[in-house]
């Protein structure tokens, strides 16, 4: 008999990876997935926790949920990822209208757990197994079909950056064995797929040996450039310290990868890196952005910024100005430091929120104008286009360019999963808007 399950996921492309491939698994027990949320046989929360109030959001997501189903037979409610294994137990005891809490290195228990459920029995499933994970999944296909699509390589982290709670929620460095990976791309390229985006905490710490030979996420980036069919890799999220040469050089010898680079920085303060425990310096960053763009004129770079960590003074503050005015990165996330529990940074004294939102308004302002420079600089011009999607409710079409812009345009159905030139007619801050050529059309 079909039941219907629904998964709301929040935050990192790693939890809608996963979220992806839970729908896969329970497939196998008969769950198909549904977009009506009123009449469920199972609900999944698959959580977050790096941003603020991670764990407030759940509970509020679960008070909307009661009242759905206040007149009538509750699903089976689970929380899984990161604020499950942060919580666990804790989450059952707050709230018993929870089931089910199971963690990111356990989803190879999520079919036992729910074919054996029994009613007002509490499941906390919060264990580290990553390799028994993995080869579960090893075993079931990837039946995403979408045009660009995630593909996890690597889990966990070693770094342990004192503001980070991923060691604790996601455990260990893991990678994944490279032949593994392959197939599981083989698949994704089968099923459509055209672009593949590497995913792991520390993904560019990709590193598996096999007797003799250890492979590299270069080598994977290679691989699958041998793929016709593929027409662009990408990968995240990356960090300083794992930036080798053999990845750079793929820059200078391989078109299908992208040549957007997101490399989280955090500060522009070498005194704030160091409190911060990111194990690399302003200078080598700046030595890393300067080998990719006189390897490749053609890269642009986006960051992360953490806004008034403690201890951070005003010259610390200014430092991480200076360094954005001289990348002018073209797209990056900032945020005003909140504490995670459990982390070394959880307990320091935090500098008041008036000074934090000056800064935040100060680096976002310089931020945000060079995303639009950038935006701007393609009115008038043609550029190469991956269409993923019609947009719901519209005749439009939504694609992105090589740097990760969305791009909308009135198009033939036709040109979904396929490159097409855009002229480029005007932009704002987050999309660019133009028009098919016309050699497009004939292509159709």
């Amino acid at each position: 008999m079909e039941k219907k399950i629904f998964i709301k996921t929040f935050g990192c492309q790693m939890n809608e990876y996963d979220s992806n491939r839970i729908y896969d698994s329970v497939k196998k027990l008969g769950f198909r997935k549904s977009l009506d949320q009123e009449n469920l046989d199972c609900y999944i929360l698959n959580t977050c926790h790096i941003r603020d109030k991670a764990k407030e959001k759940v509970y509020h997501e679960i008070g909307r949920v009661k009242k759905l189903y206040k007149e009538k037979s509750k699903p089976i409610i689970v929380v899984a990822g990161c604020v499950a294994q942060a919580e666990n137990q804790e989450m059952l005891n707050r709230e018993p209208y929870i089931d089910i809490v199971i963690g990111p290195q356990s989803y190879h228990k999520i079919n036992d757990k729910l074919k054996n459920f029994i009613k007002d029995t509490k499941i906390e499933e919060t264990e580290f197994d990553t390799v028994t994970k993995f080869n579960y999944f090893d075993n079931i296909k990837n039946k995403n079909n979408k045009i660009s699509s995630y593909l996890t390589i690597q889990e966990g982290c070693d770094k342990f950056c004192s503001f980070c709670v991923v060691p604790y929620t996601r455990g260990p460095e893991y990678s994944r064995p490279f032949n593994k990976i392959i197939v599981e791309a083989e698949s994704l390229i089968k099923n459509g797929v055209k672009e593949i985006i590497l995913l792991g905490q520390n993904v560019n710490a990709y590193s598996f040996k096999e007797k003799s030979k250890e492979y590299r996420i270069s080598d994977i980036i290679k691989k699958l450039s041998s793929y016709n069919e593929l027409k662009r890799i990408r990968y995240s999220t990356s960090h300083p310290r794992d930036m080798t040469d053999d990845l750079i050089e793929c820059y200078s010898t391989n078109n299908k990868l992208m040549p957007l680079v997101h490399l989280p920085i955090q500060s522009g303060s070498n005194k704030i890196l160091k409190l911060m425990n990111r194990k690399h310096t302003v200078e080598k960053y700046v030595e890393i952005y300067e080998k990719l763009i006189k390897i490749n004129p053609k890269i642009k770079f986006s960051s992360d910024f953490i806004i008034s960590y403690p201890g951070e003074t005003d010259s610390d503050f200014k430092q991480t100005l200076n360094l954005v005015k001289k990348i002018k990165f073209i797209n990056s996330f900032s945020f005003i430091f909140s504490p995670r529990p459990g982390t070394k940074a959880s307990n320091l004294e935090q500098i008041s929120k008036e000074i934090s939102k000056e800064r935040l308004l100060q680096i976002q302002d310089h931020l945000f104008k060079f995303q639009l420079n950038m935006n701007k600089s393609f009115i008038d011009k043609s550029i190469d286009v991956l269409v993923e999607n019609q947009i719901s409710g519209q005749k439009k079409l939504f694609g992105r360019n090589q740097y990760m812009n969305g791009v909308i345009f009135e198009g033939n159905q036709n040109f979904i999963g396929k490159n097409v030139n855009i002229k480029i007619e005007h932009v704002n801050q987050n999309n660019l808007f133009g028009k098919s050529e016309k050699k497009n059309m004939r292509a159709a």
